[in-house]
């Protein structure tokens, strides 16, 4: 059987300074942790830091409340900023002699440096982790000097000069960054790989698709459906796992291709976009949801889960575009995280709990995290690891796999558009358009990029999908074989 599956409990992170090393999240605290909780109102799915006697420092945490507002829109990025700058806090109590933030210098970060970066300790990162640390540290040195709680600045800036997509430019950067390492190859599945995948690490088939008689898997189908939709829409991990049953795009007999909003609430930089699902996944979509997802409702509420939800937002209706919750509010899709979807809760006319309202649930009929994603993707990997199949793929690589072949199928488009046309005579403005501007201007807004330059990348990888660039050209190869079959029809006939 798999592993029981985590629901959709609390999503408030609580990030603690231990005042032992090696301290493990499970371990009691040294103090009252609820009553400090609900001193502080610490209730609304927002990160906070306790020092190490259970005190709240107000001013760091207002910094975490103020992250959206100094440019870090993304809920994932106010953890991982918030994260950063607790585990900074941490060092500097154990190792820097109990110092807070407020006392901390250049020595301090340097001396940091050296143990996250430069040790081979199981506290060691990458050097874009490492500079996704400084990041935090930085934006709290500007708020904290906007705030005028610094005199000055404790750690050193120096003057450089970066490319971006708008050409050069000089900024100001912390001393203590490091070089980016070499972008990583893009790593993507060939349409059979990604079947294989799928149905041997997901479905637990066996790799000549037979069924597997030793797999006790419980969530085959709903596994690969979920995998299913990340590659044929290119939708990040956090947005498809927040997708609720009332944003599935309606499937009837003249609607063939549906299309779905990825909310501002839950997309990267608060960007929404639309994704376009295929017909088959879009239908596949709305049977998990009539079948297996009503199924475990029914054994569910049967058994009285949700008689007593924790923490719920009871919804009375709902649309594609907006919900209404029971004390009569309207909220649109826009403004509601990925905290809050899984709170939501569909009630009938008298009240009671029908069920969540997250498309995603877990065997225990709750909605599944992001974590609990994760460790399906891991999962499948080593089943096809068992089989000698050598995959590592990510929900990531689902992306890049949709983008790589996206793009192949838009430089198809553009080439065929070239070839019926071949009697104009285009302008240089005309051929730009039409090769670059056009087909990555569109896989920029499917990916929900901010710039165009970003998708420039997968460009590269065109050059190793050699069965993408031969299909791409395949289109010049038959209007070339045709027109040499008329022109040797043509001299028969002489």
């Amino acid at each position: 059987m798999e592993p029981e599956e985590d629901g959709a409990e609390s999503e408030v992170t609580v990030l603690l300074h231990r005042t032992a090393r090696g301290a493990s999240p499970a371990d009691p605290l040294p103090f009252d942790g609820e009553s400090v909780l609900r001193r502080v109102g610490a209730n609304d799915g927002r990160p906070f830091i306790l020092c190490p006697d259970g005190s709240y420092d107000l001013h760091l945490n207002r910094f975490l409340r103020d992250l959206e507002h100094w440019g870090v829109r993304s809920e994932n990025s106010r953890i991982a900023y918030s994260t950063d700058v607790m585990l900074y806090c941490r060092f500097l109590h154990e190792s820097r002699g109990g110092k807070s933030i407020w006392e901390t210098d250049g020595a301090d970060l340097r001396a940091y440096k050296a143990v996250r970066l430069h040790s081979s300790g199981p506290g060691s990162v990458s050097v874009a982790t490492w500079n996704r640390s400084l990041a935090a540290l930085d934006k709290w040195v500007q708020w904290s000097l906007h705030e005028e709680l610094l005199p000055a600045e404790p750690f050193r800036y120096v003057d450089k000069t970066v490319v971006s997509p708008q050409g050069p430019k000089r900024v100001r950067v912390n001393a203590d960054a490091e070089p980016e390492a070499p972008r990583q190859p893009i790593r993507f599945l060939s349409h059979e790989d990604f079947m294989l995948w799928r149905d041997v690490g997901m479905r637990g088939l066996l790799p000549d698709g037979s069924p597997d008689a030793k797999w006790r898997g419980r969530n085959g189908e709903r596994n690969a459906l979920f995998a299913d939709l990340l590659v044929c829409t290119g939708m990040r991990l956090g947005e498809a796992a927040s997708l609720l049953t009332t944003e599935l795009p309606p499937v009837t007999g003249r609607r063939l291709i549906g299309d779905i909003t990825v909310s501002a609430a839950v997309a990267k930089r608060g960007h929404p976009r639309t994704v376009y699902v295929r017909p088959r996944v879009a239908r596949d979509l709305h049977h998990y949801v009539g079948m297996e997802r009503d199924e475990l409702l029914h054994r569910r509420r049967t058994q009285g889960v949700y008689e007593a939800p924790e923490d719920p937002l009871p919804v009375r209706r709902a649309n594609r575009h907006a919900l209404v919750i029971e004390n009569g509010s309207s909220w649109s899709y826009s403004r509601i995280g990925a905290a809050d979807r899984a709170r939501l809760v569909q009630v009938d006319g008298r009240g009671g709990v029908v069920g969540p309202l997250c498309l995603w649930l877990g065997e225990n009929g709750l909605p599944l995290r992001r974590s609990t994603w994760q460790s399906v993707f891991q999962r499948a990997n080593e089943r096809c690891t068992a089989f000698g199949l050598d995959f590592d793929v990510h929900p990531h690589t689902l992306r890049h796999t949709f983008a790589v072949h996206m793009l192949g199928l838009l430089l198809r488009q553009t080439v065929r558009a070239l070839g019926m046309c071949e009697d104009r005579r285009f302008t240089h403005a005309e051929v730009k358009r039409l090769l670059i501007g056009n087909p990555l201007r569109k896989l920029q807004l499917l990916l929900g990029h901010r710039h165009e330059a970003t998708v420039y990348t997968y460009l590269d990888v065109l050059d190793e999908a050699q069965e993408i660039v031969l299909a791409a050209l395949g289109d010049w190869d038959e209007q070339a074989a045709t027109f040499e079959r008329i022109n040797l029809d043509a001299e028969e006939v002489r």
